[in-house]
């Protein structure tokens, strides 16, 4: 962080007008982001392929490396607008717990200081978008479909059978819990154990866990017989709602920090 404050300074030493220099330095910043960005392709280019040649045989899944733009394109639009909505996401959490660290939140949102707040109800929205578009859920996809027109994630392994099969669709699943504890630790964190807690007030909160899964799954089932799959020129205005959603919770945390 040194380094263009230094820039900044030497370039007014040099009789450089404020405006002139801050250009100058966020022509360095973007020049130094393309770079890294031409790193970080070539090498996610070249990575699979070395690791096939070095560690092939090691594997439990065998890795068939090529250019796969469709995959690619796809993954590329889901995380040009997933992520962000995520990243606001945990910065709307962040400024009503004010923490980030996941317990910190639970805490404070199974506490009574929470109430009732229209940017929470945001969030959480915007998090279940979030979670089926990352999972590949309906109406984002279809896992279960077999039509190569339609179908996404099931294109990918379409290749593989038995263990290696088993180790992809066992990875799946585990995403998908994740962001199903993840909603539920937050939004719903009723029956967590503390860090003190009691042996029984530890196993109570495993069965309450469970049961929020069961709810979930239930939920999940009920919701995705009830719709039908989106097109795929569709998904990027569902995904793209996630991100508004989220960012409109972060406005009105602000408005309404700042009429108080």
């Amino acid at each position: 962080m040194l380094a263009p404050h230094r820039a900044v300074y030497d370039l007014k030493l040099a009789r450089s007008s404020g405006k002139r220099a801050v250009a100058i330095m966020l022509c360095e910043v973007a020049l130094l982001a393309a770079a890294g960005i031409a790193i970080g392709l070539v090498g996610g280019a070249v990575l699979p392929f070395a690791i096939v040649s070095l560690f092939g045989d090691l594997l439990p899944v065998p890795i068939l490396p090529g250019p796969f733009i469709g995959p690619l394109g796809l993954a590329a639009l889901f995380g040009a607008l997933a992520e962000p909505a995520m990243i606001v996401i945990v910065f709307t959490l962040a400024l009503v717990a004010g923490s980030t660290q996941l317990s910190t939140v639970a805490a404070y949102m199974v506490s009574s200081n929470v109430g009732l707040r229209v940017s929470l109800g945001m969030a959480l929205v915007a998090l279940i978008i979030v979670a089926l578009a990352e999972n590949g859920r309906i109406p984002v996809d279809n896992p279960a479909t077999h039509l190569e027109l339609t179908m996404v994630h099931e294109a990918m392994i379409l290749e593989y059978s038995g263990r290696h099969l088993a180790v992809i669709e066992l990875a799946a699943m585990l995403k998908l819990v994740l962001y199903v504890s993840l909603i539920a630790c937050v939004f719903a964190p009723w029956g967590l154990a503390i860090a003190d807690a009691s042996v029984a007030d530890r196993m109570f909160g495993a069965i309450v866990y469970l049961g929020k899964l069961a709810v979930a799954g239930v939920a999940l089932g009920a919701f995705e017989t009830s719709i039908a799959k989106m097109r795929v020129f569709r998904v990027p205005d569902f995904v793209g709602a996630a991100l508004m959603l989220g960012f409109l919770g972060a406005l009105l945390l602000f408005v309404s920090r700042t009429l108080k």
